[in-house]
C-alpha cells in the first residue's frame, strides 16, 4: 500500500521566484489523483473483505449511504422522515448523502428544473444541518462508477427478479404506454449506489425495502458467482466482493402521511400541492394548508387510532415539529377540537421551518459554493467508488485499469 509520501509530486520550480508554473500545477494534480487512485485501488485488490470468515482487519466506522431524487419539491416527508435523521447519522458513521439525479429520468423531465432541483437538494441537505466536513454531498451522476457497476450488476441480475418489484408495477401503470427500461432497471441501480461505497446499513422507509432486499441478493449472488475461493484461485484477493447491507430503521415520523389522506404517504409527485408542506412554503401557504387539510367528523384529538389515520398523522407532525414528547403532545392539546389544534400545527410548522429556510435562502444565493461542496463530495466519493469498481472488475475478468479516465 502507497504511503502520504508517495503521493507528493516533485515541483520543479519555473521561475526566478522557485515557484512552480502552472501547467506544472496541474500536471502535479493530476498526478497526486491518480497516484491516489491507484493506491485506493491496490489496498482493494490485496486486503480481504471484513466479511471473509476468519480474517482480522483495523476497524473503521460503518459506512451509511442515502440520497433524493431532484423531482420536485422537497417536502416535510423528506425532510422529517429522511434528511433529518441524517444529521444525526453523521456523528456515528461515515455517510455518504448524495443528489440521485440519474434516477430522475427514468420518466419524462424537463433539464432545466432538473439543474435547478440538483443544486436546490444539495443546498437543502446543507441547510437542514448536513455538515461537508462530516459528510460527502455530492451528485450521483458525478461519481460514473454508479452507472459503470450499474451495467456490470444488469448483466447478472435474473429479469424475474425485477418483475417482482412492486413500485415497478404501480409507476408503470402511471406511464402508461410510455414506460421506459429504466424503470424496470432502477432497482439495480440502486443497489449499485449502495454496493459502491461497501454500505453497512441504509436508511429504508416501508416503500424501499423491498428494493434492499434485492441489493442485498444481488450482492450475495456477485459473491457467490465471482467472490471467494474462486477469485483467490484465479489469482484474485478472494472472499467477499461486497458487503452484504443491512437495514437502517428509522425512528417514529419515518412516514410522513399527506395532509389530503392520512393513508397514503406525502408524495413530491402528488398532482395536489395541498397534499403536502413544501420546505420552501411561505408562513401564509404553510397556514392555508393546514387550515384545509383533511381531519375526521370526532371532536376530541387522540393518536394511535387505527381509523383515524389523519389524527395520528397531523399529531406526529406536531410532535416532530416542537420536540415535545408524547405525553406533552397530549397535555397541550387536552380538551381541544380541530378548530383549536390546526393554528396551533400552523405556528409549530412555521417556527421549526424558519431556520432552515432562512439558511437555504442564503446557501442558494451562492452557486459557487453549492457546486464546491458537491465537487469535494464527488472527489471523496470517487475515491471510495473507484475502488469498489476496479475490485468488482477484477473479480469478473477484467483487466483493472491502472489510472481512471
Amino acid at each position: 500500500m502507497l504511503s502520504s509520501k508517495h503521493l507528493r509530486p516533485v515541483l520543479q520550480p519555473c521561475s526566478s521566484a522557485g515557484m512552480p508554473c502552472g501547467a506544472q500545477l496541474a500536471q502535479a494534480f493530476r498526478s497526486r489523483r491518480q497516484l491516489h487512485c491507484s493506491a485506493a485501488t491496490a489496498e482493494a485488490l490485496t486486503e480481504p473483505s471484513t466479511s471473509a470468515p476468519g480474517v482480522a482487519k483495523t476497524e473503521r466506522r460503518k459506512r451509511v449511504l442515502s440520497g433524493v431524487q431532484p423531482t420536485g419539491q422537497l417536502h416535510l416527508g423528506n425532510y422529517m422522515g429522511a434528511i433529518r435523521n441524517w444529521v444525526n447519522l453523521q456523528e456515528q458513521y461515515d455517510t455518504f448523502y448524495c443528489v440521485v439525479d440519474l434516477h430522475a429520468i427514468t420518466a419524462p423531465h424537463d433539464p432545466v428544473e432538473l439543474r435547478a432541483a440538483t443544486r436546490s437538494v444539495a443546498a437543502t441537505y446543507m441547510a437542514a444541518g448536513i455538515d461537508p466536513a462530516k459528510a460527502s454531498i455530492f451528485v450521483q451522476s458525478h461519481v460514473t462508477a454508479h452507472a459503470e457497476l450499474n451495467w456490470l450488476l444488469e448483466c447478472v441480475t435474473p429479469i424475474g427478479w425485477l418483475n417482482r418489484m412492486i413500485q415497478f408495477k404501480e409507476k408503470a401503470r402511471k406511464q402508461g404506454e410510455d414506460v421506459r427500461a429504466g424503470l424496470m432497471t432502477y432497482p439495480v441501480l440502486m443497489a449499485a449506489d449502495i454496493l459502491l461505497y461497501q454500505a453497512d446499513l441504509v436508511p429504508v422507509g416501508e416503500d424501499q425495502k423491498q428494493h434492499l432486499e434485492l441489493t442485498r441478493d444481488i450482492a450475495e449472488r456477485m459473491n457467490g458467482l465471482y467472490g471467494g475461493k474462486k477469485w483467490k484461485k484465479r489469482g484474485g484477493r478472494g472472499g467477499n466482493i461486497f458487503k452484504v447491507p443491512e437495514p437502517l430503521i428509522p425512528p417514529a415520523g419515518a412516514r410522513i402521511m399527506s395532509l389530503q389522506d392520512g393513508s397514503s404517504k406525502m408524495s413530491k409527485s402528488a398532482e395536489n400541492d395541498a397534499s403536502r408542506i413544501n420546505l420552501t412554503d411561505s408562513p401564509d401557504a404553510i397556514r392555508n394548508k393546514v387550515k384545509r387539510c383533511k381531519t375526521d367528523s370526532f371532536t376530541h384529538l387522540e393518536w394511535d387510532n387505527a381509523e383515524r389515520p389523519e389524527a395520528t398523522n397531523l399529531l406526529t407532525l406536531y410532535q416532530l415539529s416542537t420536540g415535545k414528547t408524547k405525553d406533552e403532545v397530549l397535555s397541550d392539546i387536552e380538551g381541544k377540537n380541530w378548530g383549536a389544534f390546526k393554528p396551533m400545527l400552523a405556528d409549530a410548522l412555521i417556527a421549526h421551518l424558519e431556520p432552515i429556510q432562512s439558511k437555504y435562502a442564503a446557501i442558494m444565493a451562492d452557486p459557487s459554493h453549492v457546486d464546491d461542496v458537491l465537487d469535494k463530495g464527488a472527489a471523496a466519493a470517487a475515491e471510495t467508488a473507484n475502488a469498489t469498481l476496479n475490485l468488482v472488475k477484477d473479480a469478473m475478468g477484467f483487466v483493472v485499469p491502472k489510472r481512471v479516465y
